[in-house]
């Protein structure tokens, strides 16, 4: 039996622009939080049958590959030649659709499990790069490489992305106690709205093939500003990286029409009136998990919006990256 561990992520700077419509004509350089909301994948060997079961939601019981309704199980057992006596369970911290990266550490978390059943070892980048390629080049999602290099790494990391598509990740270089201040400060808030981002993605992908102008001035905001954050937060000027979350987040509302609503509007109002610098939804948008920064009424903050409906998430972030738990 093998179990996984595998980081969520909060990002914390140039988001959006790691999608290849994006990337493959301006390159992309991002930085993003992995937090310790995790996946768990456990991957067993079926001794008595040549069956496949896997439970997660659903539980699926089938002889063929081809059977599979979960399509990210069905590609990585494909990819990796393995065709039967498998189980395979999942369990997250977070539900889907909340805009915490959650598809792209099932398949990273996935892959890490299927090799070790293996008795191969791999590097993070190779298991990031494999979990690119099935959402992305097989799957057809209109999603970016962020989530999978993440989930894969962990820490508080740099993604450069050049035209052709390589990923360079570092750690960014802020002392610990800037990331303990970080942690106090970047307080996490589920607004209890699931969301299909794969729509609002869809859109912006579209745009941004289509060079409509709004949507890709917005997004080269979102680059600008996020090399700013990478600024700030290596300076360890961590003010200046909450008003930027604002500047972010007004130019994120721009690049469709399913990124925020009146109710999600009305929140961050609500926050930004009582100590917020400034915040975002995580993810594409439209529900989930919203992030404000807030140096000095953190305990006003919090009062005012669970009254308002929000639901705080306490978190710490992740250094590890997707882990081996255990292997017997």
């Amino acid at each position: 039996m093998i179990i996984t561990r595998t980081p969520m992520r909060i990002p914390l700077g140039g988001g959006g622009t790691d999608l290849p419509s994006y990337y493959s004509r301006f390159g992309c350089k991002m930085v993003s939080a992995a937090i310790d909301k995790y996946m768990y994948i456990v991957v067993n060997r079926r001794v008595c049958d040549d069956m496949i079961k896997i439970n997660y939601s659903r539980t699926e019981f089938v002889g063929d590959l081809s059977e599979i309704h979960h399509m990210l199980v069905r590609e990585a057992l494909g990819q990796l030649g393995i065709r039967g006596s498998i189980e395979i369970s999942s369990i997250a911290d977070a539900p889907a659709g909340t805009g915490m990266g959650s598809s792209s550490c099932f398949i990273v978390g996935l892959l890490n499990a299927l090799h070790v059943l293996k008795g191969e070892h791999i590097p993070r980048h190779t298991l990031a790069e494999e979990a690119c390629h099935i959402e992305i080049d097989i799957l057809r999602k209109p999603i970016g490489k962020q989530d999978q290099y993440m989930a894969a790494f962990g820490g508080i990391t740099v993604l450069e992305i050049d035209k052709s598509g390589k990923v360079t990740p570092r750690p960014a270089k802020i002392s610990h106690e800037a990331i303990r201040e970080l942690e106090n400060n970047l307080l996490m808030f589920y607004t209890g709205i699931n969301r299909e981002a794969l729509d609002i993605l869809s859109d912006q992908k579209s745009a941004t093939e289509k060079d409509e102008k709004i949507v890709v001035e917005k997004l080269h905001v979102i680059r600008d500003v996020g090399l700013e954050v990478l600024d700030a937060l290596e300076k360890e000027d961590l003010k200046r990286f909450g008003t930027l979350l604002d500047v972010h987040w007004q130019a994120k509302r721009g690049l469709s029409g399913k990124v925020s609503s009146e109710r999600i509007d009305a929140w961050y109002e609500l926050a930004k009136k009582n100590g917020a610098l400034g915040g975002k939804i995580m993810g594409a948008g439209g529900g989930g998990f919203f992030v404000f920064y807030c140096e000095n009424k953190r305990s006003e903050l919090r009062k005012i919006l669970r009254s308002a409906g929000l639901r705080e998430i306490p978190y710490k972030f992740d250094m590890d990256g997707s882990r081996i738990l255990a292997n017997f």
